[in-house]
């Protein structure tokens, strides 16, 4: 998992707080808007103003957290096989009719069905197997078919950038899908850096391949639970490329 560059943090692989997030996830889908404009006669109002500049942010501050939470979400899960613990919060998200919420839903349920010892061997399978799993989730693979590349490089000289560095533990290299998700989180939220760097970072390290990784993780002959990772992978960036292109 990613840190910022110097002395390590308490929790060097960031377990805990990505299943704290994981259980947090719960509103992500719920679509709720808690602000509405009033085109009364109130609108030449200072005080309206005011509580509707207040409205809007505090708007925007929800769906950043969401984001943070769903990266974070799909970072865990990408990075280590979940426990019977992290299962049961899963299964207790609650979707809606949106595509976010479709992908959670499917999420909690896949999540109610999985067993622990059988995720074990799907994990395997998937991401490490004999030789090779069968994901390559790493984006020098899918931009230039072989591993160590330019892609990877050109991450590190962000990442450096940026003062983030890999955990000493972590011995996948920083290309790999699971990493990504994560810097993206903590870029969003605060806790990597800037959250202006999260949209560059995205368009440059995530956009050009994640969506494809994530739609064959949802095709992988090997996957039962992480069809559903796929599918909610596949979303998550589907609509942030979406954002992306959106007028400012």
């Amino acid at each position: 998992m990613p840190h910022p560059a110097g002395p390590r943090p308490p929790d060097p692989a960031g377990a805990g707080r990505c299943r704290s997030r994981c259980r947090a996830i719960l509103p992500i889908a719920s679509g709720t808007v808690t602000y509405r404009p009033d085109a009364g006669s109130r609108r030449g109002s200072t005080g309206s103003r005011t509580i509707m500049a207040i409205s809007d942010t505090a708007q925007r501050d929800s769906v950043e957290a969401e984001r943070a939470q769903l990266f974070g979400l799909l970072a865990r899960l990408l990075s280590a096989v979940p426990d019977a613990g992290l299962l049961r919060s899963l299964a207790g998200l609650a979707g809606d009719a949106s595509p976010v919420g479709l992908a959670i839903g499917g999420l909690a349920r896949a999540a109610a069905a999985a067993a622990p010892a059988a995720l074990d061997r799907e994990f395997f399978d998937l991401f490490t197997g004999v030789g090779r799993g069968e994901l390559l989730p790493y984006a020098s693979y899918y931009l230039t078919g072989f591993l160590h590349e330019r892609p990877l490089a050109e991450l590190r000289g962000d990442l450096a950038r940026l003062g983030i560095a890999r955990t000493e533990s972590v011995a996948e290299p920083e290309d790999h899908i699971a990493f990504l998700c994560e810097t993206l989180a903590g870029l969003i939220e605060g806790r990597l850096g800037p959250p202006e760097e999260a949209a560059p970072f995205f368009a440059r390290h995530m956009r050009p391949w994640a969506a494809r990784c994530f739609a064959d993780l949802e095709r992988a002959e090997a996957a039962k639970f992480y069809r559903s990772v796929g599918t909610l992978g596949r979303v998550a960036v589907e609509i942030e490329q979406a954002a992306a292109e959106l007028p400012q």
